[in-house]
């Protein structure tokens, strides 16, 4: 079996890092270098950092907050939020990050993702995919971007599999229904997309208790755990989750 990893997400707007619930009604949850480096120090396997507003408002990532951040860490960084061009990626990596993710561009124009994982490998690239259950749609989940804002009216586990085809190196799914509700991981979204895949899945939206860690690896198939509430709100500390799941017979770094 091979080693789960826990993953903080700072999601940023305005500068600072936020939380919503179903990606609304964001409450501010402090200043991302200073949790970066609390993370860090807890033992924090990666982190990643989304700018969440970028698509919205139709700019590019703010290169300020990736050396901000990237300047007081030295586990691997996965930034995303408005990455839609090779020279957006590379800015990005240049600015400190270690891996981009990428979500409404690579569904607008998924020879980028080609184009990035040939140019930089696969490993530096984690393709997102925001889903919500559409009983249309042949897997029950429908492909969603801007934010979770637009249904594409795609099939989100077709599209996990052509992300693969194309040469991602990373499936970060987050079900729009369970999004910082702390109920726990979608397992039946995250089951799905990783049966499709055989690529790193990286469990997403709604972790609120130790269960829900160790579920999202045994019932959904993931091997990296992300989660944001739970932590910026110092719910639980990373160090708890770990030696939760060392405890189920899990193998994490402590």
């Amino acid at each position: 079996m091979s080693t789960v990893k826990i993953m903080p997400c700072l999601d940023m707007k305005d500068g600072r890092v936020v939380k919503g619930i179903h990606f609304v009604d964001l409450k501010d949850a402090g200043d991302p270098v200073e949790n970066a480096a609390h993370y860090q120090k807890e033992g924090a396997d990666e982190l990643a950092m989304l700018d969440i507003a970028a698509t919205v408002e139709n700019r590019k990532t703010r290169l300020e907050w990736v050396k901000n951040v990237s300047s007081v860490i030295d586990i691997p960084l996965t930034v995303g939020g408005g990455i839609s061009t090779l020279e957006d990626i590379e800015m990005v990596l240049m600015a400190g990050a270690d891996k981009i993710s990428m979500n409404s561009a690579a569904v607008k124009d998924p020879e980028l993702v080609k184009r990035a994982t040939e140019h930089l490998g696969p490993e530096k690239v984690t393709v997102a995919i925001d889903a919500r259950r559409n009983k249309e749609m042949p897997s029950g989940f429908e492909l969603v971007v801007s934010g979770g804002t637009k249904p594409v009216g795609q099939d989100a586990i077709a599209w996990a599999k052509q992300c693969q085809e194309l040469g991602a190196g990373a499936i970060l799914p987050t079900s729009m229904d369970g999004d910082g509700t702390q109920a726990g991981y979608d397992l039946e979204f995250t089951k799905a997309i990783s049966d499709a895949v055989d690529l790193p899945v990286i469990a997403s939206g709604g972790a609120g208790i130790l269960e829900h860690f160790y579920e999202g690896v045994i019932k959904g198939g993931a091997q990296i755990l992300l989660a944001a509430s739970v932590f910026h709100y110092r719910i639980l500390s990373i160090r708890q989750v770990k030696e939760y799941l060392r405890e189920k017979g899990l193998q994490v770094n402590l």
